[in-house]
């Protein structure tokens, strides 16, 4: 059963920067409410609110919009880069009584086998998979078990155990885990950059010698001739 959580929110007018400007210098955040089947509407809520909202863990929110209560998800919450506070939040009504899709985080189980015996590193390519349930059955997260992972295997989102309450939406082949061998480093080969130094050198050498020889020869003629 998923987590509910009470939100307290208002309906604002500001808008634009200055009007977001002074709701956040208030400890105000703005944000909007999707409607999934009537017309959106521009909120607010305090700072302190949306942090205890996000602490609590919670999948479900209902919040009073429009003069009745709403089940909501968080849509999504955005943070200012340099602060990390947050300046606005989406929030998407839902039906309790129709699916929605969802992504929900992975939590990997258990020491790969591949791993433990058999000297390879566990590369992970996904924290979470995308899942469609209704709004109650949303899960906190997904675990999978990688006890018996091998070297050179690896586990795609279509072999995660879902039950019967949830359907994937995640393409079924993308790997979620996998267990590959341990990259190789090669050392440069020193011995082989000076040996072959050392041809050159003898090459160069030799055929100084070679070139000199004529010159020893012609020497000798002369003193002959003489």
């Amino acid at each position: 059963m998923a987590k509910q959580y009470k939100l307290t929110v208002e309906k604002r007018s500001e808008t634009g920067k200055l009007g977001l400007k002074n709701l956040r210098n208030n400890k105000k955040i703005p944000g909007v409410y999707y409607s999934y089947d009537s017309t959106n509407i521009l909120f607010e809520i305090d700072e302190q609110e949306i942090k205890n909202a996000i602490q609590s863990q919670a999948n479900i929110f209902t919040v009073a919009v429009g003069g009745k209560e709403q089940n909501v998800i968080f849509k999504s919450v955005q943070y200012h880069p340099v602060t990390e506070k947050i300046i606005h939040i989406d929030l998407y009504g839902v039906d309790m009584n129709k699916a929605i899709s969802i992504r929900i985080p992975i939590i990997f189980t258990g020491n790969a086998i591949g791993v433990q015996t058999q000297g390879g590193v566990l590369n992970t390519s996904l924290n979470e998979i995308e899942i469609s349930c209704l709004p109650s059955d949303i899960p906190d997260n997904i675990e999978v078990d990688i006890t018996n992972l091998e070297l050179g295997g690896n586990i795609q989102a279509g072999e995660i155990e879902l039950g019967d309450k949830f359907e994937l939406v995640t393409s079924s082949d993308l790997a979620v885990v996998s267990v590959t061998h341990a990259a190789i480093e090669q050392e440069p080969q020193e011995s082989d950059e000076i040996e072959g130094e050392e041809v050159e050198s003898e090459d160069a050498s030799g055929q100084s010698s070679e070139s000199e020889a004529p010159n020893e020869q012609s020497e000798s003629d002369n003193k002959d001739s003489d």
